[in-house]
């Protein structure tokens, strides 16, 4: 896991990657209510359905929440994170460090034709994801599970865990979704957890990461978050894209994990 160029003055040691990992995780949880029981639900999946050895690609990996639950929780476990935020990769690869020889972590942008060959000779078993898809407009999400689909094979499965929104038919469960998140939110801030635009600072009172803030910028300049898409349209997106089996495994509120099977 080689850092990128320009980046070795100060070099982020793994304790202090493991530390914004942690906090991380916490300002998530205050996003997510329940996180945790999205992450037990997709291990379960797994464990059930892939072999004890399962090679994992873990799609738009943030700093690394899920490969270092999974190389964890599966000691024969092996994960390949694939991230465009280059302060989530860098903190990402410092932090999984600890598991040398399983993990890979890669700049990848999934928007750009052929991100795939980053996993070029690669065995993939299954695809997981947390809270990072919605960045992508419905055509780009077609797309990057049609790219998935390929790189699977039959069997191999795909986990989308997020929230989608209830719509317009639904009021009182988008009201009442939308009450509980405030309240999951104030309660955790209350309490002093980072908000995410806070996490990010904290991230650049490291002199490596506020390197990267230039750059990160630059990446999303033009990249605003497209509006939510819903449920049903993930489940005929995957279809669409070629998985024989689509449904949900996990469901809190409008806070679910999306099973693929392909």
């Amino acid at each position: 896991m080689t850092p990128p160029a320009g980046t070795d003055v100060a070099a982020l040691g793994q304790s202090a990657a493991r530390r914004l990992l942690e906090l991380w995780n916490d300002q998530q949880s205050a996003y997510v209510a329940h996180r945790d029981l999205r992450f037990d639900a997709m291990a379960e999946v797994l464990r059930l359905h892939c072999p004890d050895d399962p090679a994992i690609l873990d799609l738009a990996c943030g700093p690394g929440a899920i490969s270092d639950r999974i190389l964890a929780q599966f000691p024969r476990a092996t994960t390949v994170a694939v991230d465009y935020d280059p302060i989530l990769l860098q903190v990402a690869r410092r932090a999984l460090d600890r598991y040398t020889g399983r993990v890979e972590v890669h700049d990848v942008d999934l928007v750009a034709d052929g991100w795939e060959q980053a996993l070029t000779g690669r065995r993939v078993d299954a695809v997981l994801t947390s809270t990072a898809l919605h960045w992508l407009s419905p055509e780009q999400l077609l797309r990057v599970y049609s790219t998935v689909a390929r790189l699977l094979p039959v069997g191999g499965l795909l986990l989308n865990a997020d929230h989608f929104r209830y719509g317009e038919s639904a009021p009182a469960l988008r009201d009442i979704a939308g009450r509980h998140d405030a309240q999951v939110q104030q309660e955790a801030f209350a309490v002093g957890t980072l908000t995410y635009s806070a996490w990010y600072a904290e991230a650049a009172r490291h002199p490596e990461l506020a390197g990267l803030a230039a750059e990160r910028d630059r990446r999303f300049a033009d990249r605003p978050p497209p509006a939510p898409a819903s449920l049903e349209f993930h489940l005929a997106a995957l279809r669409t894209a070629g998985f024989a089996e689509v449904g949900t495994v996990w469901q809190y509120l409008d806070d679910y994990v999306v099973f693929a099977r392909r």
